[in-house]
């Protein structure tokens, strides 16, 4: 477990999972035990969405490449490269055409075992300030290498009637949890604030979009997003992608109130 701290925050990593944010004594992100999600966050790549209505596959410019839902990255694991008191840098590096076994299989998947046709180096690192958790992203791969990036943290709920707030409209925990497993789209935008017992802004660059879920009211997830998976059907999800010029960079700015 590497563990941040300054003055008045808390942040708890385990293998490169965001599994604790404590500000002043009020813990922001779901625990792991309780209900909705076993997980607290992860990244969707190279692809975003379910695949199970196109065999699994999805179509690249080097062929049909073996995915299950959000990607074969969350099925690999982090290495720590780097950490001081307030910041750790953690890896995944992939080589074109590893075969990666599939956490699904055999129960929600036919596919033993994933594969993508491209090489790439996924690096998430985090930076906790006074002011607020970053959490940066960056790829770098094959020019012109296709892929879709999403992060899917997931945010303790403490009172009964949390208001998000995106594009200044209010959306209801009601009306993520009528979406069920398609989540619910809040598209064009580059921030979102979760007004519970205390609130946190989730501001963004590079993604453009979030998507909203949860099935339990103890929860829910708030997840930047560069495609909506559902604007298409499963077996066009390759529309989504964008093209890796060597590299790119993603940021998420956990922001609470002061």
């Amino acid at each position: 477990m590497v563990t941040l701290k300054t003055n008045t925050s808390i942040v708890k990593i385990d293998v490169g999972e965001l599994v604790g944010y404590e500000v002043n004594g009020h813990e922001f992100i779901h625990q792991k035990g309780s209900p909705g999600w076993g997980s607290a966050d992860t990244e969707m790549f190279p692809i975003i969405g379910p695949v199970n209505e196109s065999d699994f596959r999805v179509k690249t410019p080097k062929g049909d490449a073996i995915q299950d839902q959000h990607g074969l990255l969350r099925q690999m694991a982090y290495e720590l490269e780097h950490q001081t008191d307030t910041s750790a840098v953690f890896v995944k590096q992939y080589r074109s055409g590893t075969k990666v076994p599939n956490s699904k299989f055999p129960e929600k998947s036919t596919e033993a075992l994933l594969s993508w046709p491209y090489n790439f180096r996924f690096e998430k690192s985090f930076l906790l300030t006074d002011d607020g958790l970053e959490v940066h992203f960056k790829v770098l791969g094959e020019e012109g290498m296709p892929f879709m990036l999403g992060y899917h943290p997931a945010f303790k709920l403490h009172s009964k009637s949390p208001i998000i707030v995106a594009k200044g409209q209010e959306i209801t925990l009601e009306k993520v949890l009528a979406f069920g497993n398609r989540a619910l789209q809040v598209a064009d935008c580059t921030s979102i604030t979760l007004k519970d017992e205390k609130e946190i802004t989730i501001k963004t660059e590079g993604f453009g979009n979030f998507m909203c879920w949860t099935e339990v009211r103890n929860m829910v997830c708030i997840e930047p997003i560069s495609f909506y998976p559902y604007a298409v059907k499963q077996t066009d999800l390759h529309q989504g992608f964008q093209k890796l010029n060597d590299s790119v960079r993603f940021k998420v700015t956990l922001k609470p109130e002061a």
